[in-house]
C-alpha cells in the first residue's frame, strides 16, 4: 500500500474496515497518519476517537484486541481495508461483529471461521472426559480421519438416494450429511495446524491458474 496515494478527508481521517481473517465484517472505525503508524508499528489495530479527539487501540481495556494481518486501500485511497484476527467479540455489546444486531443474519461462509475458532479452543483444551470435540481432538488425527471417512461415505450414499428419489426428507438428509462431513474435515485441519482459508486460497489458485 502507497501511502502516498492516501486520500484523508478534511479531519485528516479515513473510514477502516475491519474483517476477519475468514471474510466476516467486524466494525468499521476512523484512522488518520498517527493511527495507521501506530497500527503498523504495533501489530494492533488502533483508531482515532472523533468523541474522545484520541487514539485508542481496539481492545485496550477489555483484552478484545484485532492482531493485524493486512492493510490495504481502496481503488479510491479513501477507504481501508484492514483484515485482523480478532482475540475475542469485537463488538463493545458482546458479540462477534458489529453488525450482528437483531435479525442481522451472518453469511454461511463466514460463518466457518467461527467454528473454526471454536475448534481451534476445543483442541486446546482436549481431553477424554470433555466435549464430544474435545474428545475428538484428544484421540488425535487418526480417530479425527476415520470420521472423515466415514461421513465421507454417508455423503455419497445420500447423494444417491437422492438422485434415485429426490425428495424433500433426502435432500435435508444430504445436506445433514455434508455438513458432518465438513465439520470433521475442518477438525482434522486444526488438528494439524491449518485452517479451511488456506484450503479456499489454494483452490483460488488452482481456478486462476487454469
Amino acid at each position: 500500500m502507497n501511502d502516498d496515494t492516501l486520500k484523508f478527508d478534511d479531519n485528516g481521517l479515513m473510514p477502516a474496515v475491519v474483517q476477519s481473517p475468514e471474510g466476516e465484517v467486524r466494525m468499521l472505525a476512523w484512522m488518520n497518519g498517527e493511527a495507521l503508524a501506530r497500527t503498523r508499528a504495533s501489530g494492533f489495530v488502533t483508531f482515532w476517537s472523533r468523541s474522545r479527539q484520541a487514539l485508542w487501540t481496539k481492545g485496550e481495556s477489555s483484552g478484545n484486541r484485532l492482531r493485524v494481518r493486512t492493510l490495504a486501500a481502496d481503488c479510491d485511497g479513501d477507504t481501508l481495508l484492514v483484515v485482523a484476527e480478532p482475540e475475542g467479540p469485537t463488538c463493545h455489546c458482546g458479540t462477534e461483529s458489529c453488525f450482528d444486531g437483531e435479525g442481522a443474519a451472518l453469511p454461511a461462509l463466514p460463518w466457518l471461521g467461527r467454528l473454526e475458532a471454536q475448534l481451534r479452543r476445543r483442541r486446546a483444551s482436549a481431553n477424554l472426559e470433555g466435549s464430544y470435540t474435545q474428545k475428538l481432538f484428544a484421540r488425535g488425527a487418526e480417530r479425527i480421519g476415520k470420521k472423515v471417512v466415514e461421513e465421507a461415505g454417508e455423503v455419497a450414499l445420500a447423494a444417491l438416494a437422492l438422485e434415485h428419489r429426490a425428495t424433500p426428507e433426502r435432500r435435508a438428509a444430504f445436506v445433514d450429511e455434508a455438513a458432518d462431513l465438513l465439520f470433521h474435515l475442518q477438525a482434522l485441519l486444526v488438528s494439524q495446524g491449518h485452517s479451511l482459508v488456506e484450503v479456499a486460497e489454494r483452490l483460488r489458485q488452482r481456478h486462476r491458474e487454469g
